[in-house]
Parts: structure tokens; C-alpha cells; sequence
């Protein structure tokens, strides 16, 4: 069940990710609050998890998106590992 939960997560900054890159309107709480998640999972990579990785870059990226306009590769990668993490936690 909390894999299911942390993958959740995965969806929903993937989501946030999608609509920066299509430029859809993003509301600030909500590109804060997947930040803020995928900074406190991306904490899993003291204990070992090489794929917390990711999720620290993403948080960043998406810090990052509220201050800079990003080049639009550099929202598509985050955005297909965090949907690929999302798909296999689900499984």
C-alpha cells in the first residue's frame, strides 16, 4: 500500500511536469507541494535507493521551473522517469 502511495507521488509530479511542458497553467501550491514530496522521498537515498536520485533532481527541477523558464528537456526527463517509477509501482 505505500508503494502504491509513493507512487502516487511519482503521477502526480510527472503531471506537473506535463503541464509545465504543454504550458498549461500550473497554481504554485501545487508545483510546491510535489516539490516538497519528492524532496522528502528523495531522502530514501541515505538508506541506499540509487533511484532517489531521481527524485531529488526532480524536486529540484521543479524549484527551479518557479523561479526560470527551463529548457523543455531538461522538464521531459524528469517527467518520463517519474511516470516510469509511477508505472512500476503500480504493477
Amino acid at each position: 500500500m505505500l508503494v502504491k502511495i509513493l507512487g502516487g507521488i511519482d503521477f502526480a509530479a510527472a503531471i506537473a511536469f506535463l503541464m509545465l511542458i504543454f504550458g498549461l497553467e500550473v497554481f504554485t501550491p501545487f508545483l510546491l507541494f510535489c516539490a516538497g514530496l519528492l524532496l522528502l522521498k528523495g531522502m530514501f537515498i541515505f538508506t541506499g535507493d540509487v533511484l532517489s536520485f531521481v527524485d531529488v533532481f526532480s524536486s529540484s527541477m521543479l524549484f527551479l521551473s518557479l523561479l526560470f523558464s527551463l529548457p523543455v528537456i531538461l522538464l521531459w526527463i524528469p517527467a518520463f522517469f517519474l511516470l516510469s517509477k509511477g508505472i512500476v509501482s503500480f504493477i
